[in-house]
């Protein structure tokens, strides 16, 4: 990494009292630094004079730092949004662009197939791994899309947006089966296959919504203090939220377990029909949370 940046942002704060948001500010600016200086080395600038130009479109400190101390008062948060989003404004990577072009296609055209092998247009024997394909792929646009830094949140860690790249391989995966299923083009008892993919998808999903921590920039967190904003029920309550994850994983996990025990008895057909309980149960919980009596 270049180190030029490191010393000459220090410089360009020393004499500044380094609050919390001083300190986030810093840090924001740090990480669109270092992007704008890979760019500029990747057109073959020196690593020093990278380092230089990126400061020099930076401009002084004081001004970013006025600029979010405005944005904190309160009759102009709403009004000045849109101008605090096109001034710290992330261009996508141009490596991210050509992964997302890659992984959508490989979804796309995983997906067709198999659902052509699944109509009979085409051979049905690799429809399994066609839907392996097609998974993979939207599992890798979720999880490589995470781990990107936006214009309002720092970049997922990676070992999260693995997670979520599981959780959606699972998902799809378990939907794919249905669908493949429905089509007739498995037998019917399959049908377990697709609700453990499903749940499971669920599960996990549930347990990475609870346990998020806060994405958003120091900016955004600004932004968000004016009274006027209207936010969602688990932005301003972030423990319901954290409710709702633990409920919707134990709802979950009780039906795999029901779902499992169903199969082994009195036989597959039942299976979704516990499924079809749980999802109504999640749906109660989740109407129950967002539109339940909120705290004074």
């Amino acid at each position: 990494m270049n180190t030029d940046i490191h010393r000459l942002l220090d410089e360009a704060f020393s004499g500044i009292e380094m609050t919390p948001d001083a300190q986030d500010l810093k840090e924001e600016v740090r990480a669109n630094l270092v992007a704008r200086v890979d760019e500029l080395e990747s057109a073959g600038t020196s690593p020093s004079d990278a380092a230089r130009a990126a400061f020099g479109e930076l401009g002084d400190v004081r001004e970013l730092l006025d600029g979010a101390d405005v944005a904190v008062g309160v009759p102009h948060a709403s009004s000045s949004y849109a101008a605090l989003q096109l001034r710290h404004r992330v261009r996508p990577k141009a490596g991210f662009v050509v992964r997302a072009v890659v992984w959508s296609l490989v979804f796309v055209v995983g997906t067709t197939l198999a659902v052509l092998g699944a109509t009979g247009v085409l051979p049905a024997g690799p429809i399994i791994g066609l839907l392996g394909m097609a998974s993979t792929g939207l599992a890798l646009l979720v999880g490589d899309s995470l781990s990107q830094e936006t214009t309002t949140n720092h970049p997922m860690p990676e070992n999260r947006a693995a997670g979520y790249f599981l959780a959606t391989l699972l998902g799809a995966y378990g939907l794919g089966f249905a669908l493949v299923v429905a089509l007739g083009a498995l037998p019917v008892w399959c049908v377990v296959f697709a609700a453990l993919g499903v749940i499971g998808s669920i599960i996990l999903f549930a347990f990475l919504f609870a346990s998020q921590t806060n994405r958003h920039k120091a900016w955004v967190r600004q932004a968000q203090l004016d009274p006027a904003r209207i936010g969602t029920r688990f932005e301003d309550e972030p423990e319901t939220g954290a409710r709702f994850g633990i409920y919707s994983a134990v709802i979950w996990l009780v039906t795999f377990v029901v779902i499992v025990v169903l199969v082994f008895t009195v036989g597959w057909w039942w299976a979704p029909l516990a499924f079809v309980g749980g999802f109504a149960a999640m749906m109660l919980l989740l109407a129950r949370m967002l539109f339940g009596p909120r705290k004074s």
